[in-house]
């Protein structure tokens, strides 16, 4: 039967599988774990073990197997193979040749039985095989095991019977038997890129359709594309994406990296430059790959020197001169896109350019699975809650991660392990697993590289550590949790996510804590700004400082910039109040990236303060910071609950009974009512330290309780912090915020003030 090979998903790749469509396998007569033989262009042929299809190729003809079977059966993804069932003989016993660099003493044929266990072999052909330890496991790279010879010969299947034997001769000296392919692993194939699936199909279309078929192209009478640009943040995955791509077409590939063409001598740095296209053209179909782009072709106005200048002229005439270029592609990568020049960033030199950003949740979890593939994990680990919990993530932050928790798996077995011995143990190595402890750990000294300058660890305060405010968290959950958890629902009703939100109200009262539950409950990144920091002495840096942070933002959404104090940085404009004039260029700043030409996708602003009446009416209008959310003084049942939540894990007396606690604290805000309860616990703490001797202290302390009278001397230390002025005064302004036409706030809020 005709299929048509596709790649494999990434957490069933190196694993010698071929997934059929279940139409496919009935008509081959074809049952799970049957073996198939697939053969390819020039008789080239290798042999996978059937698996079901995904739901989603049923019915589509398709075989979905990875990179190394690909290039045993020389086919690349498109290609048409033909497939028939495949009569495997068990293995009775297969020799396996060890790279040189790999010693291991002992035993190691159960354990390399276990992994490749159901895995058709055949001789003289290299398998990838995981170890995750040894020299390398850091790299997070398979080890190439070569099949020196199998009992009976050909093609055999490894099961639970079969004698694995370890051969004398390292690896590299082992005759490949001639087998296409079977030389070396591929380094990379698409099946270790995660999370990239639809920018991957932007560059296969862009360079594998003109190298496979220039039919095509002369057939519609017009030119191949000539260059694709993949720019984003660094670590996510766009000079793996160019390997993947030159791999997996049996292309010519140069390199050229920045620095390495330039030279000191006059012309040197444009000659090495023509070499490298000369080289590529004499080899086509060919691809050069540029890597860090912004180092060469920077934009020529701001060029220090005239060698800059003239290699980004060269390098433009040689993407698009008067001589034809044949069949080379270029692929560039930058993380620097703005500081390419202009001139280059046009059709003919590069047609595409392909934004690799950092990748969402299923991204993450698709990463997380490619680099944990070969590694012993604990059963009970759950990939998925690791890909939520890595919001800002790129692939190289995942990657750091597992290898970090290998690490810390490695330093368990450490202190087992002989260091002096130039061989490692095999039954060590077996027991060698990553558990859920080592990548908790991991995670802890790792920060997201997308968000470095910016990253705020996403607060541990969850909507049951905020007492009371029900009305005002349900009108927080509206505004932010609901777009980025039910985006369906706005999209039907045409209806945008509100921009921003102000909280503001008497100090104490919980706001901050607010912004911080939200950032929590809404599962996104946290960017958090303290005001004052943003200023700077020199002209143009506070505004590029603003604009900074709302980019980073939207490079990384969905996002919450949180702006505490959002009064000391957007004051009223026109005031002149001896800045400079820097604050009012940071408030007109911050009003174009809220509500500007370009569109806040998925980005909510929480600003707070505790003065309103400051801050310029032009970003509380609607569009801008348009929810006004007043956190009032707390109420008796509200206080109770602070209470509850301050008092949760204290050891309190029978005797003190919380409602009475609330009745008692009239005017107290969140902050006092803490103050009152640590207070209390301070009071009960030095009352027992001073009546019990030193030595009796830890038979004794479960014995403390926190008693009413304890809470009756910090009533007498702590007072309420708003006074009832205070408080009418922001009840004033909630209702102005609900009546008060546009322009009319700021003259209303100051006569409140006043």
């Amino acid at each position: 039967m005709k299929l048509t090979v596709k790649p494999l998903k990434q957490k069933d790749a190196g694993r010698g599988l071929a997934a059929i469509d279940r139409v496919s396998m009935r008509e081959l007569d074809l049952e799970n774990g049957d073996y198939i033989l697939i053969e390819g262009s020039d008789d080239s042929q290798a042999v996978a073990r059937v698996w079901p299809g995904y739901p989603e190729d049923e019915g589509r003809g398709i075989v979905r197997i990875d990179g190394r079977l690909r290039q045993e059966a020389d086919v690349g993804i498109d290609d048409r193979v033909s497939v028939e069932p495949a009569d495997v003989n068990p293995a009775t016993s297969v020799t396996v040749a060890l790279p040189q660099n790999l010693r291991i003493r002992g035993d190691i044929g159960p354990l390399v039985r276990d992994k490749l266990s159901g895995q058709a072999v055949t001789e003289g052909q290299t398998v990838p095989f995981s170890l995750s330890f040894g020299p390398m496991a850091s790299s997070g790279q398979s080890v190439p095991l070569k099949i020196a010879s199998t009992s009976p010969s050909g093609t055999v299947v490894i099961t639970d019977s079969t004698t694995i034997d370890i051969s004398e001769t390292p690896a590299e000296q082992v005759s490949s038997g001639g087998e296409p392919g079977a030389e070396g692993i591929p380094n990379v194939t698409y099946e270790d890129i995660g999370g990239l699936d639809d920018e991957l199909d932007q560059v296969r279309e862009m360079i594998e359709l003109p190298m496979r078929h220039p039919e095509l192209f002369q057939q519609l009478g017009i030119e191949p594309p000539k260059g694709v640009l993949l720019h984003g943040p660094p670590g996510t995955g766009k000079t793996l994406m160019a390997k993947a791509v030159a791999n997996e077409i049996d292309a010519h590939f140069q390199t050229i990296s920045g620095p390495e063409i330039m030279s000191k001598y006059y012309g040197e740095s444009e000659e090495q430059l023509r070499e490298v296209f000369e080289d590529a053209e004499e080899n086509a179909p060919a691809i050069i790959f540029i890597d860090e782009l912004d180092s060469i072709a920077a934009k020529r106005e701001e060029a220090g020197g005239d060698v800059e200048r003239r290699v980004v002229a060269q390098l433009l005439s040689l993407m698009d001169g008067l001589e034809e270029r044949g069949r080379v592609t270029v692929i560039a990568a930058t993380n620097r896109l703005d500081d390419i020049d202009p001139a280059l960033r046009r059709g003919g030199r590069f047609d595409r350019e392909i934004e690799i950003g950092v990748p969402d949740k299923d991204g993450r979890k698709e990463i997380l699975q490619v680099h944990t593939r070969g590694m012993p994990l604990e059963d009970e680990i759950d990939l998925d809650r690791y890909a939520e919990n890595t919001h800002g993530f790129v692939g190289a932050d995942i990657e750091s991660l597992t290898r970090e928790s290998a690490m810390n798996a490695l330093r368990r077995i450490r202190p087992d392990l002989d260091l002096e011995e130039q061989e490692i143990d095999a039954e060590v190595l077996e027991t060698l697993q990553v558990t859920e402890g080592d990548l908790k750990e991991a995670l802890k000294g790792i920060q997201p590289s997308a968000m470095r300058e910016v990253f705020v660890e996403v607060p541990d305060v969850t909507w049951n550590d905020v007492g009371g405010l029900e009305n005002t968290k349900e009108r927080l959950r509206e505004t932010i949790q609901w777009p980025l958890d039910y985006p369906q629902v706005f999209e039907q009703m045409d209806m945008q996510a509100a921009k921003g939100v102000l909280m503001y109200g008497p100090p104490g009262t919980g706001k901050t804590l607010l912004a911080k539950a939200v950032a929590n409950e809404a599962q996104s990144n946290f960017i958090s700004i303290k005001g004052p920091e943003l200023l700077n002495k020199y002209v143009g840096e506070s505004e590029r400082g603003v604009r900074e942070i709302f980019e980073k933002a939207r490079s990384n959404a969905p996002t919450v910039i949180f702006f505490d104090e959002i009064d000391s940085i957007a004051g009223e404009r026109g005031q002149r109040q001896g800045d400079s004039g820097v604050g009012e260029r940071v408030v007109s700043q911050l009003l174009t990236e809220l509500d500007g030409l370009e569109e806040l996708e998925d980005v909510v602003v929480i600003a707070t303060t505790n003065r309103p009446d400051l801050i310029d009416t032009a970003l509380l209008r609607p569009g801008r910071l348009d929810r006004h959310v007043h956190v009032p003084v707390p109420d008796e049942a509200a206080r109770e609950r602070i209470f509850e939540v301050h008092t949760r894990d204290k050891p309190l007396a029978d005797a003190v009974e919380l409602d009475w606690l609330a009745e008692e604290t009239e005017g107290y805000v969140g902050a006092d009512i803490e103050a009152v309860c640590r207070e209390a616990s301070m009071a009960a703490s030095r009352e027992f330290i001073n009546s019990v001797e030193p030595e009796d202290i830890d038979d004794s302390v479960g014995n403390v309780r926190i008693s009413k009278e304890h809470f009756e001397h910090a009533l007498d230390e702590v007072q309420a912090s708003v006074t009832p002025e205070t408080r009418e005064r922001y009840e004033d302004i909630e209702q102005q915020f609900q009546q008060a036409e546009p322009g009319q706030e700021e003259e209303q809020l100051g006569r409140t003030f006043q």
